[in-house]
C-alpha cells in the first residue's frame, strides 16, 4: 500500500471501487469501469444528499434514485451494502451469479433499494421523468402549506451510451418542457464507449441540447473532487424551475495504472495483476478482496441515523397533516395502495341496446364513467387524443403551471410514454395509462417489455388495432404487432370483439395489479352483440368464452378475436344454413385463457372437436396451438376504405365459411 494516509473520505471512495473491481473479477464477468469512476458521486449522493432509509426502502417519502446506466450494477450494489440495506457482503461475492441479489442488472423487485430494472439505456432517464411527474403531481394533489407529505427528489446517474438513445432525448425533451425542477441527472462523461472514444460516434455538445430542453446544466470539472460534487447537488436542488443536468467530467476505471481511461474497463474484468496494482495505487490492501474497513461501515452507515430521522421527522408531518385533512389521508392510504374504492365501476355502460360503436370510442365511454372516482388515474396520449379517445371529461392538463392536472400530453414521443408510465407505476400513487396507434407499439416495445419483467400494472390502448384502419395504408396498418405483443412474457393483451367486452376489458385492466394490460382497440364501428347466452362481464376474465352454440353438437369451432368475431357469427349462419352446426368463440385474450382453469379451457374448446378455425385480421403466428387453419394476414395491409380492405384481403364470412368447410371435407377425407 502506499504510505499516504487516506482521509476517511477517500478511503471510502476507494471501498468502493475496491468491492466493484471485486465482484466483477470473482463473476469473470461485468463492468468495473463505469463504477470506479462514478464511485465519488455515488460516495457523496448517497451519503450527505439522497434522503433515504436503509431500513425501510419503500418509504413513500424517499428521494429516489435510478442507475440509468444498468451495467454499472456493481456501484449501486456496493452503496446498498454499505449504507446498511439488507444486502449483505456475501450477495457482493455472489455477484451475477444463479439465485444471487446481486444480477448483472439491477432489478426491481428482486433487491431491496432498487428503484427499477434497468439495462437497455436510456429506459432509466424516462422512467426517472415518470417518477419526477408523480412527484410533483402528488405534491400538488396532496401538500397544504407546511405540512408536505410529498416532498422528495428523483435523482438519476447516466452514462454517454443513455444520452445517445433517443428514448433518452425524448424523456429530457419532456422533462425540460414540464419544468420538472426535482429530477436531478448526473452525466458521467468519461468519454468512453464499448466501440472506443466517444469520438467515433458521439461528439456533440450535450451541454448545449440539454439548456435546448429547458434544462438547468451545471459542471464538475473534475469527478474526484468531491467539494464540487456536493456544490453542484446543492444548486441543482436549489433550481425551482428546471430540471439539472451535471455534466461531471469522470475517468473511466479510475485508479487502475493500465487501464484507466481505457475502454477495455467498460466490459471486463480488470485481471488479478491489473486489481492488484489498483488496490495499491488507491491505497487499499492489495491481497485482501472484499475489504471493508471499520471507519469506512461506520461513516456508510450514518445513513441508518439519518434515515431514520428523516422519516420520523415525515411521520411526524404525515399525523398531523392525517389529522387535519382527514378526507385527503383516506385518499392518500388508497392511491398509495394502488387499491379501488367501493362501488368505482359502478356506472361502466352495458352497451346491450347500443348502436354499432367503435370499440375505441367505447373505452372512451368506460373511461369516463369511472375516472371521477378514481383520482388516482393518470395519463394520455402521444399526440393522438382525438384518435385514441384517452381524454378525461374535466380533467386538467399536467403542465408545468399545472401540476395537480391528471392529463399527460406526451406529444410525439412513444418510446418516452412507455418508460414515463413505467415511472410512473414505480413511483406509486398513481394508476398510469397511456395511449397510441397499435402500429406504432413497436417504438415503445422496450419499455413495455421492461414493464412486464418489472409486473407493473401499466395500461396500454391501442387503438387502430388492424388493416381495417383503411386509407392511410400499410405503414399504419398493424399486422405483425398482435402476435408480437402476446410474445412477452407478463403482458396480458385483450382484444375486445365489441363495446360491451371493451368496457368488461377496461374493468379487468383497472383490477390487475400484478402486471402491465394492453387493450387492442378498433377505428371502425362494430355491432353490439347480444350476449343474453354469455355475458361477457362474467366470461372475459377467462379469456375466452362461448359465444354462440348450435342447438346440436358443434362439428366446427369458429374462433376470433376484436372486430372478427362479428364475421364468425355471420359465418356460423351460413354454415347452419348448409346443415353444419359451428359453435362461435370469441377469444379476446390468449394469456387470461392460458391461466383458466383446464377443465374450463376444455369446455370452451372440446378437446373431441378437431375442426377449429380461426380468423383473426393479422399474423397467423401462435393461433396453431388452438386451430388448425384461419384466416389471416400473410403480407401487409393497403390503402383504401377499411371495408373494402378487408373484403380484399379475405376477412369475409363468406371466406371463413368456406374455410370451415374445407376442414370437415379434410376430417371426412381422412376418415
Amino acid at each position: 500500500m502506499a504510505n499516504r494516509k487516506p482521509s476517511i473520505e477517500e478511503l471510502c471512495v476507494n471501498t468502493i471501487r475496491g468491492l466493484a473491481m471485486d465482484a466483477v473479477e470473482a463473476a469473470s464477468s461485468g463492468h468495473p469501469g463505469a463504477p470506479m469512476g462514478l464511485a465519488p458521486a455515488g460516495f457523496v449522493l448517497w451519503t450527505q444528499v439522497l434522503k433515504h432509509n436503509p431500513a425501510d426502502p419503500g418509504w413513500a417519502d424517499r428521494d429516489r434514485f435510478v442507475l440509468s446506466g444498468g451495467h454499472a450494477s456493481a456501484l449501486l450494489y456496493s452503496l446498498l451494502h454499505l449504507c446498511g440495506y439488507d444486502l449483505p457482503l456475501e450477495e457482493i461475492r455472489r455477484f451475477r451469479q444463479w439465485g444471487s441479489r446481486t444480477p448483472g442488472h439491477p432489478e426491481f423487485r428482486h433487491t431491496p433499494g432498487v428503484e427499477t430494472t434497468t439495462g437497455p439505456l436510456g429506459q432509466g432517464i424516462a422512467n426517472a421523468v415518470g417518477m419526477a411527474i408523480a412527484e410533483r403531481h402528488l405534491a400538488a394533489r396532496f401538500n397544504r402549506g407546511a405540512l408536505r407529505v410529498v416532498d422528495h427528489f428523483t435523482y438519476v446517474f447516466c452514462g454517454d451510451g443513455d444520452l445517445m438513445e433517443g428514448v433518452a432525448s425524448e424523456a429530457a425533451s419532456l422533462a425540460g418542457h414540464l419544468g420538472l425542477a426535482r429530477l436531478i441527472c448526473l452525466y458521467d462523461d468519461n468519454r468512453v464507449t464499448i466501440d472506443g472514444g466517444t469520438h467515433l460516434s458521439f461528439t456533440e455538445n450535450v451541454a448545449q441540447r440539454f439548456r435546448a430542453y429547458g434544462w438547468q446544466v451545471l459542471r464538475v470539472a473534475d469527478g474526484n473532487d468531491l467539494r464540487a460534487i456536493r456544490q453542484a447537488f446543492t444548486a441543482a436542488r436549489a433550481e425551482s424551475a428546471k430540471p439539472s443536468l451535471i455534466v461531471c467530467r469522470t475517468q473511466i476505471a479510475y485508479g487502475s495504472p493500465n487501464k484507466q481511461g481505457s475502454h477495455e474497463a467498460h466490459g471486463a474484468p480488470l485481471g488479478p495483476a491489473e486489481v492488484r496494482l489498483a488496490k495499491e495505487r488507491l491505497n487499499l490492501p492489495p491481497e485482501e478482496s472484499f475489504w471493508v474497513p471499520a471507519p469506512v461501515r461506520a461513516r456508510f452507515q450514518r445513513c441508518l441515523q439519518s434515515g431514520a430521522k428523516s422519516q420520523a421527522a415525515w411521520r411526524r408531518r404525515f399525523d398531523a397533516w392525517s389529522l387535519k385533512h382527514p378526507e385527503l389521508a383516506g385518499q392518500w392510504r388508497l392511491a398509495m395502495d394502488g387499491g379501488l374504492p367501493p362501488g368505482w365501476d359502478a356506472d361502466l355502460p352495458d352497451f346491450a341496446d347500443a348502436k354499432p360503436i367503435a370499440t375505441r370510442s367505447a373505452f372512451g365511454l368506460a373511461l369516463n364513467a369511472v375516472a371521477s372516482k378514481l383520482p388516482a388515474l393518470m395519463g394520455g396520449s402521444a399526440d393522438l387524443t382525438p384518435s385514441n379517445n384517452t381524454s378525461i371529461a374535466g380533467a386538467r392538463d399536467f403542465q408545468k403551471d399545472a401540476p395537480q392536472g391528471r392529463y399527460l400530453r406526451f406529444g410525439v414521443r412513444e418510446h418516452a410514454m412507455g418508460g414515463v408510465l413505467s415511472g410512473l407505476a414505480l413511483h406509486g400513487g398513481v394508476r398510469p395509462y397511456g395511449g397510441t396507434f397499435l402500429v406504432f407499439a413497436d417504438y415503445m416495445r422496450p419499455a413495455m417489455r421492461l414493464a412486464a419483467l418489472m409486473r407493473l400494472p401499466v395500461i396500454y390502448i391501442f387503438t387502430h388495432d388492424s388493416i381495417a384502419v383503411g386509407e392511410d395504408g400499410p405503414t399504419h396498418q398493424p399486422v405483425e404487432q398482435l402476435a408480437s405483443l402476446r410474445a412477452i412474457p407478463g403482458l396480458t393483451v385483450i382484444r375486445p370483439a365489441d363495446a360491451t367486452e371493451t368496457a368488461a376489458a377496461w374493468r379487468l385492466a383497472l383490477q390487475k395489479t400484478d402486471g402491465p394490460v394492453a387493450l387492442l382497440l378498433s377505428r371502425q364501428s362494430l355491432p353490439v352483440i347480444d350476449r343474453r347466452i354469455a355475458p361477457a362481464a362474467d366470461l372475459l376474465r377467462h379469456g375466452a368464452y362461448t359465444l354462440a352454440d348450435p342447438a346440436a353438437a358443434p362439428a366446427v369451432i369458429l374462433i376470433a378475436s376484436g372486430s372478427e368475431v362479428s364475421v364468425a357469427l355471420q359465418a356460423q349462419r351460413m354454415l347452419a344454413a348448409r346443415g353444419v352446426a359451428a359453435r362461435v368463440v370469441s377469444m379476446p385474450s390468449w394469456e387470461l385463457f392460458e391461466q383458466a382453469p383446464a377443465e374450463y379451457r376444455d369446455s370452451v374448446l372440446p378437446p373431441r372437436v378437431t375442426a377449429r378455425v380461426a380468423i383473426e385480421a393479422g399474423s397467423p403466428m401462435g393461433w396453431e396451438r388452438y386451430a388448425q387453419a384461419g384466416v389471416f394476414m400473410s403480407g401487409f395491409g393497403a390503402s383504401a376504405p377499411g371495408a373494402a380492405v378487408m373484403e380484399k384481403f379475405g376477412f369475409t364470412a363468406e371466406a371463413l365459411a368456406a374455410k370451415a368447410l374445407a376442414v370437415l371435407g379434410g376430417h371426412a377425407a381422412r376418415g
